[in-house]
């Protein structure tokens, strides 16, 4: 602790200091040492010496026990690692903010691993591990969970009445109801409506009337944040009947890609399917398909593919699919002014890059402007005006951290690389997004509508000169927003993970 042998006076105000360092037990032994004048004898110096060995003891102690409980740490990461992260990626912060489809308890996230609910298929890696071992992985995800902030809501507000804004004052109007988690809809001329289930399911939706589920599929892969993801219908269905949609497409065991394709539907089922787009390479993971589709008013249908959680191979790269928005002609042919159509070795069908995972894209007709909304890590979610040819900058530049606080670039600008009209500290995990561009919230025109999934609100946006100067929380608490659409009459519908879709009638 200290030199015995320096001078009384040292020896005392040091003695002094390191008494003052301990609680009831030290305040007394610094009354005893004032009261009594305790002195430097012999057999004061041999206890102090004795007391010195033992807290040495002791420290040694606290040491090989605090290496074991890290030893122990890294080898449950080793198990996660080896058997989980092939699938669910290599950031347990980010595996543990996914939906949590079945709880995430302690016996619900064991009973997950170890395959005790029908519709999951257990992973090869798994067959192999023992009970202690998935015993170590189940405790090293619920410690992940209890330290990574999950955002929940258990608030029910009251959505019957009339509910009051800033500028508009509406009520909301059920139009589907148990439809799992609407990923995307759309709407046909007559408003009836399309609604994608991530879970696999596609729904007609007669207005005012039952739904039906519809037929011919093709082989969807539900897993992570994967699975039938958004629909568009033709512009001219009436007299073409085809649809659009996205979807997560397997290969082998563990790999999964986006493919669009289009499709004939009639008689609640789809047939003559083609695929109009399949997101090269394929990936392990589970994480960023992208997947929105959006049309324009010259018939250019654009896709977003999200960068597949492989941030430092796909983004940047134009031989790569992923981490881009693409556009192409109604037919699935590459328009011929597409910005890298005759560079060799880019994909032609790319319209502009540097996303990481675009969740959300909408078209204002009025101006002809492509808006995009986009997830970042831990802070740093944009929203985007998308131009051809341009690299939004994922991940070379960015306003966001990673899940576990450390930091993947310190850059925020740089001169080749666009800049958000907006963006989020912290994330509210951007999802669907819609330009009000009708005459029914006079008050709202030009305003951009996006969702929001971790904290479950919709965004009314306002646009000025090409930037975000005003934010407005509408609904909130009313579950995570996934998509969001205008109906053919003009009004803001909306698709919750509730299993709900509603449309907002102005009051």
């Amino acid at each position: 602790m200290f030199d015995l042998l320096e001078s009384k006076t040292t020896f005392r105000e040091k003695l002094k200091l390191e008494i003052m360092k301990y609680s009831t037990l030290s305040l007394l032994l610094f009354c005893v040492f004032f009261s009594c004048q305790m002195d430097t004898s012999d057999s004061t110096v041999v206890a102090a010496k004795v007391d010195s060995k033992t807290k040495i003891a002791n420290q040694k102690k606290d040491k090989n026990k605090a290496e074991k409980t890290e030893l122990a740490k890294t080898k449950t990461l080793g198990l996660f690692d080896k058997h989980c992260s092939s699938c669910h990626g290599s950031s347990i912060e980010a595996f543990v903010q996914e939906d949590w489809k079945y709880g995430h308890s302690w016996n619900e996230v064991n009973a997950s691993i170890t395959n005790k609910h029908s519709q999951l298929s257990k992973a090869a890696s798994l067959q192999s591990l023992s009970a202690d071992q998935i015993s170590k992985i189940t405790d090293h995800i619920l410690y992940a969970i209890e330290s990574t902030t999950i955002e929940s809501f258990d608030t029910e507000a009251d959505w019957t009445g009339t509910i009051t804004s800033e500028a508009q004052n509406f009520k909301l109007e059920t139009i589907a109801s148990e439809v799992g988690i609407p990923w995307g809809f759309d709407f046909f001329p007559n408003g009836d409506l399309l609604i994608t289930d991530r879970a696999g399911t596609m729904y007609y939706q007669k207005a005012g009337g039952d739904k039906t589920k519809i037929k011919g599929l093709p082989k969807i892969k539900v897993v992570g944040q994967g699975g039938l993801l958004d629909v568009a219908i033709h512009p001219d269905f009436n007299s073409n009947q085809t649809i659009f949609f996205a979807y997560t497409k397997p290969k082998g065991i563990s790999e999964t890609t986006t493919s669009m394709v289009k499709a004939t539907l009639a008689n609640n089922e789809v047939k003559d399917l083609t695929e109009i787009m399949e997101a090269l390479p394929y990936h392990g993971t589970r994480n960023h398909y992208g997947s929105r589709l959006q049309f324009d008013d010259k018939g250019y249908l654009y896709v977003t593919v999200g960068d597949r959680f492989r941030r430092d191979e796909n983004p940047q790269d134009l031989s790569r699919h992923a981490g881009k928005i693409h556009r192409f002609h109604a037919d699935g042919s590459i328009p011929k002014d597409n910005p890298f159509v005759h560079q060799k070795g880019v994909i032609a069908s790319i319209w502009s890059y540097g996303h990481r995972n675009p969740q959300g894209l909408a078209y204002d007709a009025a101006t002809g402007k492509l808006w995009e909304s986009e997830h970042a890590p831990r802070g740093g979610d944009e929203i985007n005006l998308i131009q051809p040819s341009l690299n939004y900058g994922w991940p070379v530049v960015s306003y966001g951290i990673n899940y576990n606080g450390s930091v993947f670039t310190t850059l925020t600008h740089q001169a080749d690389m666009e800049q958000p009209a907006h963006y989020y500290v912290p994330s509210p995990a951007l999802s669907g997004l819609a330009v009000v561009n009708s005459d029914q919230y006079p008050n709202w025109k030009g305003n951009l509508m996006a969702g929001s999934l971790r904290f479950q609100y919709l965004s009314r946006l306002t646009v000025k000169d090409d930037s975000i100067i005003a934010e407005e929380r509408l609904l909130e608490n009313i579950g995570r927003v996934r998509s969001v659409e205008l109906d053919p009459n003009g009004y803001i519908c909306i698709g919750v993970e509730t299993g709900h879709v509603y449309r907002l009638l102005p009051m």
